[in-house]
C-alpha cells in the first residue's frame, strides 16, 4: 500500500485508523462528476492571483450567488491589485457596498498595499507567505496557491471537512469522530498528483449542491460506492430531526401556556440587545457610503440616527454611539467630536468614512 493510501489521523476514542480506500477509484468518480455538474463561476475562468484572491475573500460566510454581482464590481472598478493600494479606504468600502463583512474590505485594503509595498505587487504563491497578510487565513492561502497558481495544495472548508469525513472516516453526526488535524492531513494524502485545482473545487461542489449537512443526495451519488458514512449517516440525520421536531413541539407548548403579556413586544426591548448589531452596522455604514464623494464628508449623529431608524429619539443615542464606535474600531468609520459654537452646548458627533 502507498504511503497516499494510509493516514495516520487522530480518532476519537475507539475508533480504527481510516484509510484512505478505493482513492484511485474516488477521485475518478468525484472528477467526473465534477467535469459534468460543476458550477460554473467567474473566478472559475481566471487565474489572475487578485482576482481570486478577492473571491476567497468575499465567499467567506456568504452565498455564491449573493457574491457574485459584488465581486463582479469590486474587481472591475480594482481589477489588479495597485488599483486597490492607490484608493482610499472610503473609496473601497462604497465599492464593496451592502455585501456585509466589512472588516474583511479594511483587511484586504490593507493586504493590496503590502503586496505593492513588499511584494512587487504580485500576490504571494507560498501560502506560508500569504497567511502573513491582514485577514488571510490557512483555507484562503490554500485557496489562493490552488486556484491562482495550480498547486496540489490541500485546504478545508465546512464543505470540503463534511465530504472527506463521509467519505474517507464514516457519518460526521451527531459529531465528527476525527479532529481538524487529522482531517488536514488526510486532505493533504488525498490531492491527486497534478490534478488539485480540479479536485479541490470537486470537493467543494460535491458538499455544497450534493453531500448537504442534513439533505445528503445519496441515491444516484456517484461515490456511494466508495463512502464510509453510508448508510449511516441517513439514519443518524435521520434521529436528528425527529430530536428537533419533539423540542420544537415542546417549546411551542411551553409558549402556548404563558401569559399573554409575555409576548407583548411594548414590554420588550425596543432596540437590539447589542449597539454593534450587524444588521445595523451595516445600516449605519450604507449612509455613510451615500455621503458626496468629497474628502471630509460626514453626517451628525441626530441626523444619522433619524436615517437609520424612523423614529429616532434622543433616548436613542447612547445605542447609536455604540454601533458608531463598534465601526470606528474596525477602522470602517471616523467619528470626531465637532465642539458646540457655544458654552452650554455639548458639542455633535461627526461620522464619515475613513481617509486613505
Amino acid at each position: 500500500m502507498s504511503s497516499r493510501a494510509r493516514v495516520a489521523l487522530s480518532p476519537a476514542p475507539h475508533a480504527p485508523v481510516p484509510e484512505l480506500a478505493n482513492l484511485a477509484a474516488v477521485h475518478v468518480a468525484l472528477l467526473n462528476w465534477f467535469a459534468a455538474d460543476g458550477r460554473d463561476h467567474p473566478w472559475r475562468r481566471t487565474r489572475d492571483p487578485w482576482r481570486i484572491l478577492v473571491s476567497e475573500i468575499m465567499l467567506q460566510q456568504i452565498q455564491v450567488s449573493r457574491a457574485i454581482p459584488f465581486y463582479s464590481a469590486f474587481v472591475a472598478r480594482f481589477p489588479t491589485v495597485d488599483d486597490l493600494a492607490a484608493a482610499s479606504l472610503a473609496d473601497a468600502i462604497r465599492v464593496w457596498g451592502t455585501l456585509g463583512r466589512y472588516r474583511r474590505v479594511v483587511a484586504l485594503h490593507r493586504t493590496a498595499q503590502i503586496v505593492v509595498a513588499t511584494h512587487d505587487g504580485r500576490i504571494p504563491r507560498d501560502p506560508a507567505v500569504l497567511r502573513t497578510l491582514p485577514g488571510i487565513g490557512p483555507y484562503t492561502a490554500g485557496a489562493v496557491a490552488c486556484f491562482a497558481y495550480e498547486d496540489d495544495t490541500a485546504f478545508l472548508d465546512t464543505n470540503m471537512r463534511r465530504v472527506l469525513h463521509r467519505l474517507f472516516v464514516g457519518p460526521d453526526v451527531p459529531s465528527r469522530t476525527v479532529n481538524d488535524a487529522a482531517l488536514r492531513r488526510l486532505a493533504e494524502a488525498a490531492v491527486p498528483a497534478g490534478r488539485g485545482w480540479f479536485w479541490n473545487q470537486a470537493l467543494m461542489d460535491f458538499g455544497a449542491v450534493r453531500c448537504t449537512a442534513l439533505r445528503p443526495a445519496c441515491n444516484g451519488c456517484p461515490l456511494r460506492a466508495h463512502c464510509r458514512a453510508f448508510p449511516g449517516v441517513l439514519h443518524a440525520l435521520t434521529d436528528i430531526k425527529a430530536a428537533r421536531r419533539a423540542k420544537r413541539h415542546e417549546t411551542g407548548s411551553i409558549a402556548a401556556n404563558e401569559p399573554a403579556h409575555a409576548a407583548d413586544p411594548a414590554l420588550s426591548s425596543r432596540r437590539p440587545a447589542l449597539p454593534g448589531h450587524r444588521y445595523y452596522r451595516g445600516r449605519v455604514l450604507e449612509q455613510l457610503c451615500a455621503l458626496p464623494d468629497e474628502d471630509q464628508a460626514a453626517i451628525e449623529l441626530r441626523r444619522l440616527g433619524s436615517k437609520v431608524l424612523p423614529d429616532f429619539t434622543d433616548a436613542d443615542e447612547p445605542w447609536l454611539r455604540g454601533v458608531v464606535q463598534s465601526l470606528a474600531h474596525d477602522g470602517l468609520a471616523v467619528a470626531e467630536e465637532r465642539p458646540a459654537y457655544d458654552a452650554s452646548g455639548d458639542g455633535d458627533l461627526v461620522i464619515r468614512l475613513p481617509g486613505d
